[in-house]
């Protein structure tokens, strides 16, 4: 057949109503559900999309937002200032510096030059590998330096390293250093109070922090500010019961005492009679709060309020007048105290003198152990650990000063004969400098007792009777006779001012023995005795040498700190004492 002949049969064929398709070149082979299942995949995926974007648009909006937020808002904090904290009389103890925190966006440094990178260690005062370490965290921030000086800030701002970043914050400085430390204490790298007052007054002094909303660009440069979301709130200052003046005296004296007797401490706590407040505490060894970088435990350790001991001799005035106040004795009843030793409750106790009979005054300004124990064992032991209790002896302090310790008193009950008579001359029963301190407020003041403040007082606090007015009149008599010719502590007289007090020289414990070579020295003493001013109590641990007694290790301290005390508040003189008697005799008697 021609091809003529194809084509018209063709045109038939089409006019005929013949398909297209049915050309066998032309033929489909694949099976109809294939071309329906794609056509539902195709729906499903639109589909699909469509749901995947209601939710995106629809439900997930908040959160969508929040995460784009992220990469270019930021919640910046702003620190709350510090209060400052000042003595009696507006003289700054501690106050708090604008410096700035250096941190890093590690991923972001790595393309750091090295160049700039030993600039920055250099700048920090870090090695080379200490900043490595820091930059190979695999967290988005880290610290690289804490509380920079604002100078060396700006000298790292200065490099331009990619990642680097500086945030404000504080650093706390002591300006009379370690004068004042035991009473202020001191704030680590997060400004939180760490010991002493800075500690004790945490939430008054640490204010609240603020905080704004910000945008950074992708170098973390601040580009526009949102929001304030809170105002910083400044902490208050502290207005703190310290005389910065008696401070420092004491502080020197107890520090040239321990230089001289090669002791291992000294302490020394000064008192206002009339209101409770604490003028002056310190201590011996002591460490800069500016620069701890050295700071031990024992630099550490604030020994007024935190070491218990036992006082000796210096607790006998609290037996006397104990027994004055039940009338069981008066200033002038007499007692056998033999040739220096007795047998009492099957034990040998013992003075350093022989006393023979003597009267009440004379056992107080001798120290007659033997004394002081036939007093005792002349009253219930009951009564006795009333009156320790009702002085703060064996009861937590509740003076707002972390870390001070109650000391021991076992309860009466448990006493032995021979454990009444020597707790009666201070010995089975400890006690801190400030508790001893304070007990003798009963003495100084007309029986009573107030509350101790480290925070100046505006308002006299009442007391709480422990004795009679006319017995703690008796007792400021008996405790004056100790520091005049013939007592153990002559060497605290002070030139133009009566004053009185008790020496005590105890034997440390040391694994549950008295030692015979260790030895804590101690006077407690008020001024001036026509109406008494200050307390003032002074310790000395284990002097070296020959000279170890209370009297002569303490008593001087005490000598020119009352001295100073007095004149730096302008106390009017009174006495015609001229200067300092010390007879060849003196110190006689358990010192």
């Amino acid at each position: 057949m021609s091809r003529g002949s194809n084509v018209n049969n063709s045109r038939v064929a089409a006019s005929k109503g013949v398909a297209f398709s049915k050309s066998p070149v032309l033929a489909v082979r694949l099976p109809v559900w294939r071309s329906r299942v794609v056509l539902f995949v195709l729906f499903a995926a639109f589909a699909a999309l469509a749901g995947r974007a209601l939710w995106l648009q629809g439900v997930s909006t908040q959160f969508l937002q929040k995460q784009g937020e992220i990469r270019y808002a930021r919640t910046l904090d702003l620190p709350a200032t510090r209060g400052k904290i000042t003595d009696r009389d507006g003289q700054v103890l501690a106050s708090s510096i604008p410096v700035k925190a250096i941190w890093a966006i590690p991923d972001d440094v790595q393309e750091a030059p090295p160049a700039k990178l030993k600039q920055l260690a250099r700048l920090l005062d870090m090695s080379d590998a200490e900043l490595q370490k820091k930059l190979d965290s695999d967290r988005g921030f880290v610290y690289l330096k804490r509380q920079v000086e604002q100078d060396v800030a700006t000298k790292v701002t200065e490099l331009g390293i990619e990642g680097i970043q500086t945030r404000k914050e504080y650093k706390r400085f002591y300006p009379q250093g370690e004068v004042t430390t035991h009473v202020v204490g001191f704030t680590n790298v997060e400004d939180m109070g760490q010991e002493s007052m800075e500690l004790a007054q945490q939430k008054t002094l640490q204010g609240v922090p603020g905080s704004r909303r910000v945008i950074k660009d992708r170098l973390g440069h601040i580009v526009e500010d949102i929001e304030s979301v809170r105002e910083p709130h400044d902490g208050k200052d502290l207005t703190l019961s310290i005389d910065s003046k008696i401070q420092y005296i004491a502080f020197t004296q107890v520090k040239d005492a321990v230089e001289k007797f090669h002791a291992k401490a000294g302490a020394a706590v000064v008192l206002d009679v009339h209101t409770g407040e604490v003028l002056a505490l310190a201590n011996w060894p002591t460490y800069n709060p500016n620069d701890r970088s050295k700071l031990t435990g024992e630099q550490l350790r604030n020994r007024v309020m935190t070491d218990s001991f036992e006082p000796g001799s210096s607790l006998k005035p609290f037996t006397v007048g104990l027994a004055l106040d039940e009338k069981r004795i008066t200033p002038h009843t007499m007692f056998d105290t033999g040739a220096g030793s007795a047998l009492i409750g099957g034990h040998i106790i013992h003075d350093t003198h022989p006393h023979y009979m003597i009267d009440v005054q004379t056992i107080i300004q001798k120290s007659s152990n033997i004394g002081t124990s036939k007093i005792a064992l002349g009253m219930p032991a009951e009564d006795m650990w009333e009156m320790f209790t009702k002085v703060g002896f064996g009861q937590q302090p509740k003076w707002g000063f972390p870390g001070a310790v109650a000391g021991r008193v076992r309860p009466y009950k448990s006493w032995r004969t021979v454990e009444q008579a020597n707790m009666s001359f201070g010995q089975g029963i400890s006690v801190s400098l400030i508790q001893l301190a304070r007990a003798y407020m009963i003495f100084a003041r007309d029986g009573d007792i107030i509350p101790l403040s480290f925070q100046k007082v505006t308002e006299a606090p009442h007391g709480t009777p422990v004795i009679s007015p006319k017995t703690a009149a008796e007792m400021r008599e008996m405790l004056e006779m100790v520091t005049q010719p013939g007592g153990s502590a002559v060497k605290a007289q002070v030139p133009g001012y009566r004053v009185g007090g008790k020496t005590g020289t105890a034997q440390k414990v040391l694994n549950g023995r008295y030692s015979q070579s260790k030895y804590i020295g101690n006077f407690i003493g008020m001024a001036p005795m026509s109406n008494p001013r200050f307390i003032i109590a002074v310790m000395i641990d284990e002097p070296g040498g020959p000279v170890h007694v209370g009297g002569d290790v303490a008593g001087p301290i005490f000598s020119t700190l009352a001295a100073q005390a007095l004149r730096a508040k302008n106390v009017a003189p009174d006495s015609d004492l001229t200067h300092i008697i010390i007879p060849e005799s003196a110190a006689q008697g358990n010192m």
